[in-house]
């Protein structure tokens, strides 16, 4: 039998809307037999979430999704199955969320130079983890502030490259982030691809190339961010790879996500699923 697996997915602990065991809940209302909490660059919810699933009498995998850099662009990568108590690897969590604090501040100057003051005290309204500041913080309160009518129209308008409230910010590198993720014993995902700004084809195959290269292990091929075709296309790229398969709902809470906990299908036939590397 098949278990019905999500793999990415958010609390209070980073962007989300839910407690960790909140999301557990209805991942596990919603037929969700495996849930990773995938909170961005922490682990701090995740005993919170062990307990819950273990209560509601599903599956639980530790997770964390990296922010990384490469090239030009900030890409994710999904910590799954490792040891949450690596010393390594919660050091590289510490410098990112660091890094954030201060991303987030140039975030809120650049928005007050656009003509919207009182952006970086406006997220902080809606931050739920003292530690973590993110662009999702921000959109939440344009939304509230009457300046976009919801988060994607947000992203469109001020939060992505060559928009008013964008910033350059260098993260961990692939190789640093994929090692801290082997040194916990865990394994490394690549995150949505389709979201990726790339050049075509050709910058989609250097960007899976340059993951396998540092050690990557899966590539999401089901996730919302993608179409059907996507997926299928994602599926051939870890096939020609040799890179497993993940699935993930990328669920931030009621309201904010157009797909819920468990609504993707099962992976496509003739890929190796990540789990299988567990």
């Amino acid at each position: 039998m098949t278990l019905r697996y999500d793999l990415h997915c958010h609390s209070t602990r980073s962007d989300g809307l839910l407690s960790p065991s909140e999301v557990v809940r209805r991942a596990a209302s919603r037929g969700v037999e495996v849930l990773a909490l995938t909170d961005h660059d922490e682990v701090c919810g995740l005993e919170e979430a062990r307990h819950a699933a273990a209560a509601a009498g599903i599956g639980f995998v530790t997770g964390s999704e990296l922010s990384v850099s490469w090239e030009d662009l900030t890409v994710h990568v999904v910590a799954l199955d490792f040891d949450a108590a690596d010393e390594t690897l919660n050091a590289g969590l510490t410098s990112i969320r660091e890094g954030r604090t201060g991303r987030a501040r140039r975030i809120g100057d650049a928005l007050a130079a656009a003509g919207i003051p009182g952006a970086f005290e406006g997220a902080l309204r809606f931050v739920t983890s003292e530690k973590l500041v993110s662009r999702t913080h921000f959109a939440r309160w344009l939304v509230e502030a009457g300046h976009c009518r919801d988060v994607k129209d947000v992203f469109k308008r001020y939060l992505v490259p060559g928009k008013p409230g964008y910033v350059e910010h260098e993260w961990a590198t692939l190789p640093q982030a994929i090692g801290w993720i082997h040194g916990a014993g865990g394994v490394a995902v690549l995150a949505h691809p389709g979201r990726y700004k790339v050049n075509g084809e050709a910058g989609m195959a250097k960007l899976l190339d340059d993951f396998t290269a540092a050690g990557g292990d899966a590539v999401e091929v089901l996730s919302p961010s993608h179409t059907a075709v996507q997926s299928a296309q994602f599926a051939a790229h870890a096939r020609l790879r040799g890179l497993a398969a993940s699935t993930g709902s990328d669920y931030h809470g009621p309201g904010e996500s157009w797909l819920d906990l468990g609504d993707l299908p099962p992976l496509p036939a003739g890929i190796e699923p990540v789990w299988s590397r567990f």
